[in-house]
């Protein structure tokens, strides 16, 4: 889910970006239809561009387009299984970004009888109306400095940190909405529900009547909000990986958690899990030892306080880096947000544990650079024409702005209360300084759909029972709330990979992918109470030649092997299309 990412350059304009995604098809070729016009895309794939009402209470009004792409099922017509609906998060994560990058691994995970389909929602990417406050790519950059590097700006940072980041985000919920106003006011069906009426239709015009579903994170969010909306809309098969999430983040972070500051304890519930995640790599890191974990240190809490002194250090003297493609200040929000990354995704090669151990270990011996190149944001050269409109493909902190923030009640705290609520989820977690940003980030967007679907959700009589997947430690959705949503759905399972890190796509498990494949395929649901172990440690052996494959166990057979190949590859690739997102 998106975790955001609002921070004001404090020097002399400048543009910066990261390489955005390159599409080998252009959108722009295809015709919108309210039907399912295939044509032949990137490399044996099919795009379509789906029209549907921008607004389902005048859908004779204005239309959106949907990006859809599909890896058409290979099996004899006997034999197919219809499509499967994919959301990598968000809300701003692209569904057809994570197929088209990797498809084949979800074809490896649930056989050939499925179209593998993945899905821009409305606003998102290659979906038009595309959510975007801004004119030029250069105001954009003025004010974010990258689409994919999330940045929470740390609430601790300075006095001054909250009442600058307030002011901030009242500035773009005001360009948000001279932006919605200059476009005819779509802003306002930028929302989850209409998300979800856009899978019923996407699903009808497939010509089924049952929707098969897989989302994580936000996703998981969604689909939760399909369930409730529409229970009994034939045969559901909601897999969730990572719904541990979906009633105490998006509903009581969007429907609840933003409302009022008198509910902190629904505010704070979504960090239970972020200092035991961090616990989990002192004590990682203490297991693996010094050869494995250069910033071990005898015991973990030894570890715990190195970092502590090395954290106060940089927040009482910020560190100028300058590499040959990026420059910048590691400061209290910038290691904050690298160790935050590092809990989101402790297995990643490029990110998790060892790189940050790696990093902090440098930065204690004085070196700032490895620690600096976890977070660091090329630059680049502003475009030719200044005046040019953005064709925003990556519209992340938008996208989720809109949607999240659009879906819940208007933020109206004072700065005094929204002061409050951060300190008070200092109770709950260390990581209260980034975790609050949401709220700070919401009270100054202010643009909401009456009749909007707000929550709770669950449904009683669903038509069939979904498949929730909670890990043990997840710093953005504790896995409380996988218990707690699957009593809002009687009869749904609750599957626990036994691991850290957000959402069940972190880290390879074929345990894991053979219920996953065995609920798609034939609706078997494991038993309640299952543990799925993982196939990877967190402190690896260097000396592997592919230190992320390093598997814990030996696998059995030619399956297991196959679907781990296929889990990993499919974690891969939605981390790098969505990252840490939303929470």
């Amino acid at each position: 889910m998106l975790s955001l990412a609002f921070k004001r350059l404090r020097f002399i304009a400048l543009c910066i970006t990261t390489a955005q995604a390159v599409s080998d098809f252009d959108w722009q070729t295809l015709t919108p239809s309210p039907g399912l016009d295939w044509k032949p895309c990137y490399s044996g794939f099919q795009c379509t561009r789906l029209t549907v009402p921008l607004d389902y209470s005048a859908p004779q009004g204005s239309n959106a387009s949907i990006a859809i792409v599909r890896l058409p099922s290979t099996a004899p017509k006997s034999e197919y299984r219809g499509p499967i609906l994919f959301n990598p998060g968000g809300p701003g994560g692209s569904g057809v970004d994570a197929i088209v990058e990797n498809g084949e691994a979800f074809v490896n995970t649930f056989g050939p009888g499925f179209d593998i389909v993945g899905f821009d929602p409305r606003g998102i990417s290659y979906s038009t109306p595309i959510i975007s406050f801004f004119n030029t790519e250069a105001e954009r950059r003025f004010l974010i400095p990258s689409a994919t590097n999330i940045i929470y700006p740390s609430l601790n940072q300075s006095s001054h940190a909250l009442s600058e980041g307030w002011a901030d985000y009242q500035l773009l919920g005001q360009l948000a909405l001279a932006s919605d106003v200059g476009a005819g006011h779509y802003l306002q069906h930028m929302s989850t529900d209409n998300i979800a009426r856009d899978m019923l239709r996407i699903t009808e015009v497939f010509g089924f009547e049952k929707l098969q579903y897989w989302g994580i994170s936000y996703g998981s969010v969604l689909g939760a909000t399909f369930a409730t909306m529409f229970p009994v809309c034939g045969h559901l098969k909601l897999l969730k990986s990572k719904l541990s999430g979906c009633c105490h983040i998006h509903p009581f972070r969007s429907f609840n958690r933003l409302t009022s500051i008198s509910q902190s304890a629904n505010g704070t519930s979504m960090m239970a899990d972020v200092d035991g995640s961090l616990d989990a790599f002192f004590d990682g890191c203490h297991k693996a030892g010094p050869e494995l974990c250069p910033f071990y240190e005898p015991t973990a809490s030894a570890i715990s306080a190195k970092l502590d002194a090395l954290t106060a250090s940089v927040h009482e003297k910020p560190i100028a880096v300058v590499t040959p493609g990026s420059h910048g200040l590691i400061d209290l929000t910038f290691l904050r947000n690298v160790i935050l990354d590092a809990l989101f995704d402790p297995y990643d090669s490029a990110s998790g544990f060892v790189p940050l151990a790696q990093g902090l270990a440098h930065l204690a011996k004085g070196n700032a650079t490895a620690l600096y190149a976890l977070g660091a944001i090329p630059t680049f050269e502003c475009p030719a024409s200044a005046s040019a409109a953005p064709a925003f493909h990556e519209n992340n902190l938008e996208a989720y702005i809109a949607i999240a923030c659009g879906d819940a009640n208007p933020v109206n705290d004072t700065l005094t209360e929204l002061q409050e609520y951060w300190l008070n989820g200092l109770r709950v977690s260390n990581f209260s300084d980034l975790l609050s940003s949401p709220r700070v980030v919401c009270s100054g967007y202010n643009i909401h759909r009456p009749g909007r679907f707000q929550g709770p959700v669950g449904a009683k009589n669903i038509s069939f029972p979904l498949l929730l997947v909670g890990n043990t430690l997840d710093p953005g959705t504790a896995h409380a709330g996988a218990i707690q949503t699957s009593k809002a759905f009687p009869g749904s399972v609750v599957l626990t990979q036994d691991s850290v890190g957000h959402t069940s796509l972190v880290a390879p498990s074929s345990c894991k992918d053979g219920y996953f494949r065995e609920y798609f395929v034939n609706g078997t649901l494991p038993a309640p109470g299952t543990v799925c172990p993982i196939d990877i440690e967190l402190f690896p052996n260097s000396t592997s030649p592919d230190a992320s494959a390093t598997t814990k166990r030996a696998l059995q057979t030619v399956e297991e092997k196959r679907l781990l190949n296929a889990g990993r590859k499919i974690g891969r690739v939605v981390r790098r299309a969505v990252g840490r997102r939303a929470l």
